[in-house]
């Protein structure tokens, strides 16, 4: 048990500056992937660190916009398999990724910049109107209120009663997997273990 909370303190301390690179890390990554990785991330470092002391709704809309203009890819291109997490890190380096990627970079990027992680989750969601597989992050800003969803395929941040296209499914962060039922959040499961092995690739640095 011990352990255990050990391991998501430790977690919890790297979630709240994660992604963050290190001089050897830059230089490691511009030899292996060039200037435009690198370039990359000193431009997303830049762009959190000025948004620091703007407003949590101004965070919301700029975090969005700022990271949709990464260019999409499917993990089978990228990654060479289905439905690859990857984690923010590997996400600024390739400079592509998947509807899964951009929430993942997201829901870290918002904790950067101080929002609650207990807020923020990880949203597993059906397109009405195509009928295919969709993720997108979810703040839930008061409780048993409407979330604003964070979407890579909107610069809009709407909440999720005015996204008739979105059918929302699962809603997953470290607290557990839950189901919305009018607006209240209701336990699933116990945890989501893809979230927990992108964790464990966080904190080990990747």
């Amino acid at each position: 048990m011990k352990t255990l909370f050990l391991l998501f303190f430790s977690l919890s301390l790297l979630a709240n500056n994660y992604p963050y690179f290190t001089k050897d890390e830059l230089l490691f990554i511009e030899k292996k992937h060039g200037n435009i990785s690198k370039n990359r991330i000193m431009d997303y470092e830049a762009t959190v660190k000025s948004l620091m002391p703007k407003s949590k709704s101004e965070q919301l809309l700029k975090v969005n916009f700022y990271l949709n203009q990464l260019l999409p890819q499917y993990d089978a291109v990228i990654q060479k398999q289905e439905d690859y997490w990857a984690t923010p890190k590997e996400f600024l380096i390739a400079g592509y990724g998947d509807c899964e990627d951009y929430v993942i970079i997201k829901y870290f990027t918002l904790i950067k910049l101080g929002f609650d992680k207990n807020k923020l989750f990880i949203t597993t969601a059906h397109e009405k109107y195509s009928g295919g597989y969709h993720m997108v992050l979810s703040y839930f800003e008061e409780k048993n209120k409407s979330p604003f969803i964070l979407d890579n395929l909107s610069f809009k941040v709407l909440d999720l009663k005015t996204r008739e296209d979105l059918e929302a499914d699962l809603f997953i962060n470290s607290n557990g997997v839950y189901k919305m039922k009018n607006n209240h959040l209701i336990k699933e499961y116990n945890y989501s273990q893809q979230f927990q092995d992108l964790l464990k690739k966080v904190q080990q640095g990747d």
